[in-house]
């Protein structure tokens, strides 16, 4: 796997297709995410790396300050923006209650989610996928993204329940105006 990783060094998707960038999530920068697990830019922890690479698979604990008036939903992405595909891959989509203002270390798992987080379906599966970069391919960066929505997302997108959506297909399709985003970058490397 060293070498396969080596070969695709130099392809990574870039964050210029990560859902920060789409025009139906564009709003001011009036939140603030944090972790006490990591810094911005710094490296995640081992215990939320993905188990096949060794880790526990444990979502980590992210908190941020409190969202605008009329929050109607809070929406949490994370994207690894340095997989050598033409789209970051998306780790996690998850739906908050706007009364929230911390997830707990395991708050994103899909069969026991913490008390007012809806998992959504994620490019890998239902729920938080760690970290599981490609050996010998460099520190990737996984970015949490988090947006104060002014209305419910719709339990429908087109023809498909928001449960069972694609997340590209759910990101686009999201309508309400963004009251204010943060986001926070953690690293993982094999």
């Amino acid at each position: 796997m060293t070498l396969l990783g080596r070969l695709l060094k130099n392809r990574r998707s870039g964050d210029a297709d990560m859902a920060w960038h789409l025009p139906t999530l564009q709003g001011a920068e009036a939140l603030t995410l944090s972790s006490r697990d990591f810094g911005d830019g710094a490296p995640m922890p081992a215990r939320s790396a993905a188990k096949n690479v060794r880790g526990e698979n444990v979502s980590p604990h992210l908190t941020w300050t409190a969202p605008p008036a009329g929050t109607a939903h809070l929406l949490l992405v994370m994207e690894d923006i340095d997989v050598p595909t033409p789209k970051p891959a998306v780790h996690c989509v998850a739906l908050l209650d706007p009364a929230c203002t911390e997830l707990e270390p395991g708050a994103l798992d899909a069969r026991q989610p913490a008390a007012g987080v809806r998992v959504l379906r994620a490019g890998i599966g239902r729920g938080y996928h760690g970290p599981g970069p490609i050996k010998g391919h460099g520190p990737h960066r996984y970015v949490f993204q988090l947006f104060a929505l002014a209305a419910p997302v719709d339990d429908s997108v087109g023809t498909t329940q928001v449960d069972r959506a694609r997340p590209r297909a759910l990101l686009s399709a999201i309508t309400a105006p963004v009251l204010g985003r943060a986001r926070l970058t953690g690293t993982y490397e094999r």
